[in-house]
């Protein structure tokens, strides 16, 4: 198989799996990690995908969002990297401490995981809401105003009201995150909501699986520093991570191995 060939299918692979690691190339083509390295760091250089810890993804388009009205309960399967995630954010909760739970798939696992312990949980998300709603050690915050398709208050109420919340730990996301250009989103509402949750936390935990590491999406919210802490995954960019890192972010990476009970 020339070299091309094999590139082409690498990038089939990645269209149709949404990934492949340095050890799939390796068997599937039989050649050397070096080798198998080499390639994608040509086809990332060529702007046809984005390297990872242990493989590649594909580019991916920023703009691209979920039907209205859909929310992470209409999304059943259990994506890995974006359920660890939300395993090791559980870890740093204590006993009555006050939590933001962002909205989304991170936050819907984390929901349904929350530790059997006394705590006020802080929401703008009438899902997690009412996910949370169900364990009794747990005291609900929920944030209104306008509400979203999806369920979501973000408007100048629901600025106003989490401005007035001390929060120990906010636990946050959005749409893609990058040193150069910070945490950004395409919702203008969005920008001003999360820089209130952030101003009133004394601790901001980012959740950003691989897919939202190292892209820009339209709107900045902050630069990545104002993050005390970020969790991610074991494909998350290497090259992107060392940036982050040289900001003061401090990074926690979940290993896929980690799986367990």
């Amino acid at each position: 198989m020339f070299i091309e060939e094999r590139h082409q299918a690498i990038l089939d692979i990645i269209k149709q799996s949404g990934r492949i690691s340095i050890g799939e190339i390796v068997d599937r083509f039989a050649v050397s990690v070096d080798s198998a390295r080499r390639d994608l760091r040509l086809l990332e250089e060529q702007g046809l995908l984005k390297r990872t810890h242990g493989g590649a993804i594909p580019l991916r388009q920023i703009g691209f969002t979920k039907p209205s009205k859909c929310t992470a309960r209409d999304f059943p399967s259990i994506k890995e990297n974006y359920f660890f995630i939300a395993m090791q954010a559980l870890k740093l909760i204590k006993e009555n401490d006050v939590i933001y739970i962002t909205s989304g798939t991170v936050g819907y696992f984390m929901a349904q995981n929350l530790p059997e312990i006394k705590i006020t949980v802080v929401t703008n998300s009438i899902i997690i809401a009412e996910e949370v709603r169900k364990k009794d050690n747990i005291r609900i915050i929920l944030i209104g105003g306008d509400m979203t398709p999806e369920g979501v208050c973000k408007s100048a109420l629901a600025v106003e009201m989490v401005s007035r919340i001390r929060l120990d730990i906010a636990f946050i996301t959005s749409a893609s995150i990058s040193a150069d250009f910070g945490l950004s989103i395409q919702s203008a509402e969005n920008v001003g909501f999360l820089n209130a949750v952030i101003h009133s936390a004394v601790t901001t935990v980012g959740l950003y699986p691989t897919e939202k590491i190292g892209f820009r999406s339209i709107l900045q919210i902050c630069p990545a520093n104002r993050l005390d802490l970020l969790i991610t995954d074991w494909d998350a960019p290497e090259d992107e991570l060392k940036k982050l890192d040289e900001l003061d972010v401090k990074i926690i990476i979940v290993e896929k191995e980690s799986k367990e009970e």
